[in-house]
């Protein structure tokens, strides 16, 4: 969330940047500002009577000592009011901040400067294309047909088993499956992330360090007996682990990096453009994280971007490169690349990896921070991405590399395969 003190002295500066995000926030902000004013009130307030409280405490023991009984028990009999008016400044101090914590969860993160303007998906900025778009047959099959036909994925057992959105994978769809996992961990690590296991629920903490909750609260699935949260990225319990923790400065940057199933209702979604692997309730993903200094953040994205660029030029899969517009941004999010792979069965692009600065956003929320060059704590930067997601990627590789005598794999996938064609 943003910080109170960076609101009070930004106030017009985040509400023109919040426009961004075609919202206008200046109500908002006004009433953060004035919920603070209040509960800094109370809290002076609040210290006052517990200071004289304190103080009438030690002069009753002194009036007692020195043999002043009558004044000692007129001072004393003023002490119960002094208690009542605490406790019931306590409770309004607890209040005040529980209101302006939540109003602070209700605000986005401001956008990076160079985030275009725009309402939709339709105006994101195209940064970068690489690769050539095959030209298929006219015999050429959409991957759910695919699938359907090489017998490597079947949607409608998953609809048996649990509902729409949770293919089953068979044969050597399953063994591709792994090979990208193993793929690209293997690229994650080689780049320097360490890899990471991590569990695959949460709890409501992890989802609100994260900006995941309240936000998203109506696309994650809730196990209520336990009030825990299947998770929809491994963003959300590896940036977790650095939860309430003082980052020394000779451990940035910090590189993580992790396998995990990822849980989304995607509550209504439907028609042709979910079909087969387009969306998902559960799907598989490895995801890179990093925690830098704020100087260095930036420099980490740019990194980032490149990383995924290197894999989808070994996978040798057409792609471009998308600047989030501030309608399209992420509730977290300071700027998001999103990277797209072209779909040639389907005749269009496909997201398949989001990579993104949240600044101090999440840091703020996380309590994530490290001590500047004067021992001064300070707020770290957070970032992740997708490196990559897999049912998209899967999805390409079908669609792009397929022939009249089957699916090619791509050359870098075949050592991880044990085969080098889907017939």
């Amino acid at each position: 969330m943003l910080q109170l003190q960076k609101i009070r002295e930004n106030k017009d500066a985040y509400s023109n940047a919040l426009k961004k995000r075609n919202i206008d926030a200046t109500g908002v902000l006004n009433s953060v500002i004035k919920l603070d004013e209040e509960r800094r009130a109370i809290q002076t307030e609040l210290d006052a009577t517990l200071a004289e409280l304190n103080k009438h405490s030690k002069e009753i023991g002194m009036l007692f000592k020195s043999g002043q009984i009558k004044e000692a028990n007129d001072l004393k009999a003023k002490t119960p009011s002094l208690k009542e008016a605490s406790k019931k400044l306590g409770d309004d101090l607890d209040q005040t901040s529980k209101d302006l914590q939540e109003l602070l969860f209700q605000i986005p993160n401001v956008p990076h400067e160079s985030v275009p303007s725009g309402n939709s998906d339709e105006d994101n900025e195209e940064v970068f294309r690489e690769g050539t778009i095959p030209e298929l047959t006219k015999q050429a099959l959409p991957h759910w047909e695919l699938a359907k036909k090489y017998d490597i994925i079947d949607f409608e057992l998953g609809v048996k088993i649990a509902g729409s959105g949770f293919p089953v994978y068979k044969g050597k769809g399953a063994r591709l499956q792994r090979a990208l996992i193993a793929y690209f961990l293997d690229k994650n690590t080689a780049a320097g992330y360490t890899e990471i296991q991590v569990p695959h629920l949460v709890n409501e903490t992890s989802g609100y360090g994260t900006g995941q909750l309240p936000d998203k609260e109506g696309q994650m699935y809730h196990v209520q007996a336990d009030n825990l949260y299947l998770i929809p990225t491994a963003e959300v319990p590896v940036t977790n682990i650095f939860r309430d923790e003082i980052i020394a400065k000779g451990k940035f940057p910090i590189k993580y990096t992790g396998y995990t199933p990822c849980f989304r209702r995607e509550a209504g979604s439907y028609g042709a453009h979910v079909r087969g692997l387009n969306r998902l309730h559960q799907f598989d993903k490895v995801e890179i994280v990093r925690v830098e200094q704020p100087e260095t953040s930036y420099q980490a994205l740019d990194e980032m971007v490149e990383h995924v660029k290197n894999i989808l030029r070994e996978l040798k899969l057409p792609y471009r490169i998308l600047r989030l517009c501030g309608g399209d941004l992420g509730f977290t999010a300071a700027l998001t690349y999103d990277f797209e792979v072209f779909s040639t069965a389907q005749d269009r692009w496909l997201e398949i990896s989001s990579v993104s600065n949240f600044e101090t956003y999440q840091a703020n929320r996380l309590k994530l921070r490290f001590k500047d060059e004067n021992g001064k704590s300070q707020l770290a930067h957070t970032l992740n991405g997708s490196s990559l997601a897999l049912p998209r990627v899967l999805a390409g590789i079908l669609e792009n590399y397929q022939t009249d005598e089957g699916i090619q794999i791509p050359e870098v996938l075949v050592p991880y395969c044990g085969f080098d064609k889907i017939n």
